[in-house]
């Protein structure tokens, strides 16, 4: 169960973060704001936190998962180490080919290749091309909580999320959420970022844990 959440949340499902350097005004229009960012960020890390939303049946209310946090790091296209540090250990790597999820406490690996899902995921975002215009349908969606909205609808129909929302401020992108057709939304909230760190050309190689279960799919 905790293998699909994570999942999920980055291959059919993540999270945006990254800091700019570069000035861009509060007013700005969403659209410009994130067009911006994806021109301007090769990299970035920082940390996350992760919410799960489910829609509330008639006479409930909505029931809100555990947060989740952790720590990012991207290198586009493809490179990202995503590692969840509480309630529970988990890490997801991805080195532009294979996708390594590793659930520390059942000591198991599972590999993926990212392939062409990456492309109409909400991965894609964070970690793709900047050609995001390919994948997706770009529009504005309003103010809320401060931020400028964007809205990304995915062109393809077999995708694991019906509608991506993205909140902006000052150029940079700080909370996401992703609307799947099962009536659960996840939300993701960032901070702490930094923009082009300098990452070593290995950073993104798996190193498989002593003693681990692998799983090829």
């Amino acid at each position: 169960m905790k293998q699909c959440i994570a999942t999920k949340c980055i291959i059919g499902a993540a999270s945006v973060a990254c800091s700019l350097l570069f000035a861009a005004s509060a007013s700005a229009s969403a659209l410009e704001q994130f067009k911006t960012f994806a021109a301007g960020t090769k990299s970035a890390k920082g940390e996350f936190v992760q919410r799960q939303v489910k829609k509330a049946e008639a006479g409930g209310k909505a029931k809100v998962s555990t947060p989740a946090s952790g720590t990012f790091e991207f290198a586009r296209p493809g490179k990202f180490i995503w590692t969840y540090q509480k309630p529970y250990e988990q890490l997801l790597q991805a080195d532009g080919e294979q996708l390594y999820i590793y659930d520390k406490d059942l000591s198991q690996v599972t590999i993926k290749k990212l392939g062409d899902a990456l492309g109409s995921s909400p991965a894609a975002i964070l970690f793709g091309s900047n050609d995001l215009e390919k994948n997706f349908t770009l529009a504005e969606a309003g103010t809320r909580d401060g931020l400028e909205w964007l809205k990304a609808t995915p062109k393809a129909k077999d995708t694991t999320f019906d509608e991506i929302n993205i909140g902006l401020r000052n150029g940079v992108p700080e909370a996401m959420e992703l609307r799947d057709s099962f009536g659960q939304t996840s939300i993701l909230s960032f901070k702490n970022f930094q923009k082009n760190p300098s990452l070593a050309a290995n950073h993104f190689k798996f190193v498989m844990p002593k003693g681990a279960d692998v799983i090829n799919n």
